[in-house]
């Protein structure tokens, strides 16, 4: 296949499948191996890269709330770190860190023991889960309402990062997974998408220049692919953000845990 063509067409699946509870890395590696006779190495190298092309896109979406973030920078208290107008900043920090010494450890002690079906097996869990979670929710709200949560926590922190460090597994949802730990702490469908696209930024960007150097395509294929991710990413996240404002709590939790499930059981086929 023409190689410009390819590009553009991984670029599509990248930009769609990065916000959804599937595995984006592992279907644009599968996409290049099937149509493009690429060696699973360099899949995987060129499907990591891409992920640069998203968190432009998230940022661009994002600009408002990344400035806000900055700006309560100096306001941060070692003290208090989760207090009023400071819970976003610190939320981001602590998961980054986290999600680094999971992501490292993860990497190099059971890169070579975890296989495609313990990440769909994962993957599956999370939307079992989920849908039981929005199970609970409609029968809760049904009978006088559901307390939600309105800011990050520490534990919110943890939980997320270190579920983002285990995204590096094979099969294994970043969105997906950290989005779900949010739902299932109680914070509602658009601000754990908000959160969850945040903490993506630095990861997807760090990972795609670390994995620039090792595509095996051309400059112009590359240019081509990451433009349309970016473009695609930003539509897609748009319309999936008004989606889920449009959308009860509960239905989040059912949508995203059928599409888990769906994803997951792919992976274990």
């Amino acid at each position: 296949m023409d190689e410009q063509l390819l590009a553009v067409i991984v670029g599509i699946v990248q930009g769609v499948l990065e916000w959804l509870p599937v595995s984006s890395e592992g279907t644009v590696a599968l996409v290049l191996n099937l149509l493009g006779n690429a060696d699973p190495e360099a899949a995987v190298q060129f499907a990591l890269f891409l992920h640069a092309g998203t968190a432009l896109a998230a940022t661009v979406y994002y600009r408002d709330e990344i400035r806000d973030v900055l700006e309560t920078l100096p306001d941060l208290s070692a003290a208090d770190p989760f207090g009023e107008g400071t819970a976003d900043v610190s939320f981001l920090i602590v998961a980054t860190l986290s999600s680094m010494v999971v992501g490292l450890a993860a990497y190099t002690a059971l890169e070579a023991l975890v296989s495609e079906l313990a990440g769909g097996a994962f993957v599956a869990l999370i939307g079992g889960l989920l849908v039981v979670t929005g199970i609970v929710q409609k029968v809760a709200e049904s009978r006088g309402g559901v307390d939600r949560r309105t800011e990050p926590d520490l534990v919110d922190a943890l939980a997320v990062g270190v579920l983002q460090g285990l995204a590096i597994l094979p099969g294994v949802s970043r969105s997906g997974t950290t989005v779900s730990a949010l739902l299932l702490r109680g914070h509602e469908g658009v601000e754990s998408l908000r959160l969850s696209f945040l903490l993506a930024i630095p990861a997807s960007l760090g990972a795609g220049l670390l994995s620039f150097e090792g595509l095996g395509i051309a400059p112009t294929a590359a240019v081509t692919a990451l433009a349309v991710s970016a473009v695609v990413g930003y539509l897609t996240v748009g319309a999936l953000v008004a989606l889920v404002r449009r959308v009860a709590f509960w239905g989040v939790c059912v949508g995203f845990g059928t599409l888990a499930l769906v994803g997951g059981g792919l992976l274990l086929l």
